[in-house]
C-alpha cells in the first residue's frame, strides 16, 4: 500500500473512530446523568437514529459530490422545502384525487423534478456566468424561499395519505424505510465516485481544474450534472420525509445546508475540493446525530448541542488545515 493511500485510510477511518468515541463516552455518561430509563446504545435507539439521519444524510452525500467538485450549495434546505410542497400539495389536484393511490408515484416524480430542475438552474447559472457557486447558491436559496413563501402564504401545506405514511413507516430487516433511501443512495453514491469516469472527473475538477480542462474534461457539463444530482437528493429527502410527515411549513429545511456542509467537513472532504468520501460522510452525518442524540440523552438542550457540535467542527478543520500544512511543507524539502 502506498504511503498516500495509508494517510487517506487513516483519514477516512477517523470519523469511525470519532462515532465509537461519542457511543463509549455516552454509554458512560447516561448511566450516571440519563433523563431517560432506556440505554443509550439499545438497539430500537439505534435503529430511530439511523432513520433520522435520512433527512440531512441523504442531502449530505450530495452536498459531498459537489464540494469534491470545488463548489457548494447552500439551497438545498429551500429547495427541499419546495419539493416537499409540491409532493403533498400535488396530491389535492383534481386529476391526482381521481387516480387514488395511483397519485402517489405522480407526486414523487413531480417533487424530484421540482428538485432536479433547481438544481440545473444553479448548475446552468455557474456554468455559463462562471460566477461562484458560493454566490450563486446563496441567491438561490433566498429566491428558492421566496417561492416556498409564495406558493402558500406563510400557511403550512399538508395532506396525509395512509397508503404514503404506511409506506414510509414501514420496516425491513428491522431497518425504516428512510434507512434504505439514505443507505442505497450511499451504495449508489460510492459506485459512482469510486467506480465511474464522472466520479475520477470530480476529483480531478477538484484538486485542479485548469489541468482539468487541458486534460479536455467538460466542466461546465459536468457542473450541471452534479448540481441536478444534489437538488435531486434534496427532493428525494423531502420525498422520504413528507411522505410520514404530511404537513410542511415554510420555514422547514432552513439550516439543513449548513448540517450537511458540517457533516460533510466532518467525514473529512476538504472544502477546497479534490478529496473526499461518500462512506466517510456517512459516518459525518452519524456522527452528529449521536451528538444530537447523546447530548439530549444526558439532558443538555438545544443550544448547548449546537455550540458543542460547533467547537467539534472548527477543531477539525483547524487540525485538518495543520495536517495538510505540514504535507506541503515536506514537499517542499
Amino acid at each position: 500500500m502506498k504511503l498516500e493511500n495509508r494517510g487517506d485510510l487513516v483519514k477516512q477511518s477517523a470519523i469511525w473512530g470519532f462515532i465509537l468515541v461519542e457511543l463509549a463516552f455516552f454509554s458512560i455518561a447516561g448511566e450516571y446523568m440519563s433523563v431517560s430509563d432506556k440505554a443509550f446504545m439499545d438497539f430500537d435507539n439505534m435503529l430511530l437514529l439511523l432513520k433520522q439521519s435520512a433527512p440531512i444524510g441523504i442531502i449530505a452525500l450530495g452536498m459531498t459530490v459537489i464540494m469534491i467538485n470545488g463548489n457548494i450549495d447552500l439551497s438545498v434546505g429551500a429547495t427541499y422545502a419546495l419539493s416537499a410542497i409540491v409532493l403533498l400539495d400535488s396530491m389535492t389536484w383534481p386529476f391526482m384525487q381521481d387516480l387514488g393511490d395511483w397519485s402517489i408515484p405522480l407526486a414523487w416524480l413531480f417533487a424530484l423534478a421540482t428538485g432536479a430542475i433547481l438544481g440545473a438552474i444553479n448548475g446552468l447559472i455557474v456554468w455559463k456566468t462562471g460566477v461562484d457557486a458560493f454566490i450563486v447558491t446563496l441567491g438561490a436559496m433566498l429566491g428558492f424561499r421566496g417561492l416556498v413563501f409564495m406558493y402558500n402564504g406563510e400557511q403550512p401545506t399538508s395532506h396525509l395519505n395512509w397508503s404514503l405514511v404506511d409506506f414510509a413507516e414501514a420496516q425491513f430487516l428491522g431497518l425504516h424505510t428512510a434507512t434504505w433511501f439514505l443507505l442505497g443512495a450511499a451504495l449508489l453514491l460510492w459506485f459512482l465516485m469510486t467506480k465511474t469516469v464522472h466520479g475520477r472527473n470530480a476529483y480531478a475538477i477538484g484538486n485542479n481544474r485548469e489541468a482539468a480542462v487541458n486534460a479536455g474534461i467538460r466542466v461546465g457539463p459536468h457542473f450541471l450534472w452534479n448540481f441536478i444530482l444534489v437538488g435531486f437528493l434534496a427532493a428525494l429527502s423531502a420525498v422520504v420525509f413528507y411522505s410520514e410527515s404530511g404537513s410542511v411549513n415554510p420555514n422547514d429545511g432552513m439550516l439543513f445546508e449548513l448540517w450537511a456542509i458540517t457533516a460533510v467537513v466532518l467525514g473529512g472532504t476538504k472544502l477546497t475540493g479534490g478529496y473526499g468520501s461518500i462512506i466517510s460522510t456517512l459516518g459525518g452525518v452519524i456522527a452528529i446525530q449521536l451528538m444530537r442524540k447523546g447530548l439530549g440523552h444526558i439532558g443538555a438542550d438545544t443550544e448547548t448541542v449546537n455550540l458543542v457540535i460547533g467547537l467539534i467542527l472548527i477543531a477539525v478543520l483547524f487540525i485538518d488545515r495543520q495536517v495538510n500544512r505540514k504535507g506541503k511543507e515536506e514537499l517542499k524539502v
